[in-house]
């Protein structure tokens, strides 16, 4: 049974390489040391699907409920860093509205709204980057209008956001917080208090006022605040440049728009946002071939199982048409299942189809390439298009 000191790949692993192409080291992991320590992240990194589900589906020798978790010492205890009977009493009040049905009802008339009023806002000229003008916009809108802060804008919320991910990456990254995402943190909570004072019981913050303290409450809707763009726009922009990237995928969605839902399945495979997902130990367990030890960070790489060729054949191929597909593990597993995923999945549909009709051979712009880039969170950096105006 192999320790923390025998993972000689993983030592070998850096997290620059990690952030900037990782496939073929996750793939050569996955293959040699599928459960490998890796001394720049400090902990174990989790490559074969089988063993991340057997992680992420056991909270009690797994749990997020740690005080290294960098999210809760920004905002607080929340759904993300809880475990057991309290994440379920933090998760449930906000259950209802994500459900399919409630999403479709409650959503997809202001997605396409905000998506047409965005697409038709998008300068002339034929060539934008997509990521800023468009998939972050939308992600910013429909947060803003989940949550019902009063008096709340979209350009406030975003303010906020960058503040306090800023500092969440701070400490990730083992620096002191700066005060800004504090600061922002502080009026997100005032923000939620006002909504809640000012709004009726049906609101999504006011209906789950009734069941947890405010504190509780400022905590998880910035939970969401954070899943709720950052992932979105991610799914939305990687989604595109997997389409634009393969002529032949492209062809076939057009010509029946019922394959983009595979097309952003097999996309969220293939580069999921959310790339990572940390645990830590309670206890020592045996993981695979490896002994972790009572309090070593587990890392699930998620965007290594979903790339896992014992479950997807050709697995760096995308293949709108793959019919699998949707067991990819973009939104995590067990408890910790992404909450809003039905939003996320209809948000992108809505967003991509109208950017397939409206704007008129939409491709990608070659003086500009990208790919995506992140070690937590994976996303071009930009998304630059050209498109044909009309004469």
């Amino acid at each position: 049974m192999s320790t923390a000191g025998s993972s000689p790949l993983g030592a070998a692993t850096t997290l620059a390489e990690l952030t900037r192409d990782p496939h073929a080291r996750l793939a050569l992991l996955r293959e040699h040391e599928p459960v490998s320590w890796l001394p720049e992240l400090d902990g174990w990194l989790v490559t074969r699907r089988d063993l991340a589900l057997s992680v992420m589906r056991d909270a009690e020798t797994f749990t997020v409920d740690d005080p290294r978790f960098s999210t809760a010492q920004v905002v607080g205890p929340s759904m993300l860093s809880l475990d057991g009977a309290p994440h379920a009493r933090h998760r449930e009040p906000f259950t209802a509205p994500f459900r399919p049905r409630a999403v479709r009802e409650g959503f997809a008339s202001f997605i396409e709204r905000e998506a047409g009023r965005l697409i038709t806002e998008l300068p002339p000229a034929g060539a934008v980057d997509l990521r800023r003008a468009f998939a972050g916009p939308l992600a910013v809108a429909v947060v803003t209008e989940a949550l019902g802060l009063v008096g709340t804008s979209t350009a406030t919320l975003l303010s906020w956001y960058d503040s306090i991910v800023a500092s969440v990456s701070d400490i990730t990254a083992g620096h002191a917080a700066g005060p800004a995402g504090t600061a922002a943190y502080a009026q997100l909570r005032a923000a939620v208090e006002a909504t809640v004072a000012d709004r009726d019981a049906s609101s999504l913050l006011g209906s789950a006022a009734g069941h947890l303290t405010l504190p509780e409450v400022a905590s998880n809707a910035a939970v969401l605040m954070f899943g709720g763009i950052e992932t979105t726009e991610g799914m939305i922009t990687n989604a595109l440049l997997h389409l634009l990237r393969n002529p032949g995928q492209l062809a076939l969605v057009r010509a029946d728009i019922g394959l983009l839902d595979g097309a952003i399945e097999e996309s969220l495979r293939l580069e999921p946002g959310a790339a990572v997902v940390d645990r830590y130990a309670t206890r020592d367990t045996v993981l695979g071939p490896v002994t972790v030890r009572r309090g070593d960070l587990v890392t699930v790489s998620l965007a290594g199982a979903n790339r896992d060729p014992a479950v997807f054949p050709d697995p760096d191929r995308f293949d709108v048409r793959r019919e699998n597909a949707r067991l990819q593990l973009a939104f995590a597993h067990g408890p910790h299942y992404c909450l809003a995923a039905h939003l996320a999945r209809l948000e992108t549909r809505i967003a991509l189809q109208y950017l397939l009709e409206r704007l008129p051979a939409l491709r990608l712009d070659p003086a500009r390439p990208t790919d995506a880039y992140g070690l937590v969170f994976r996303k071009p950096l930009s998304l630059h298009v050209l498109w044909d105006r009309p004469v």
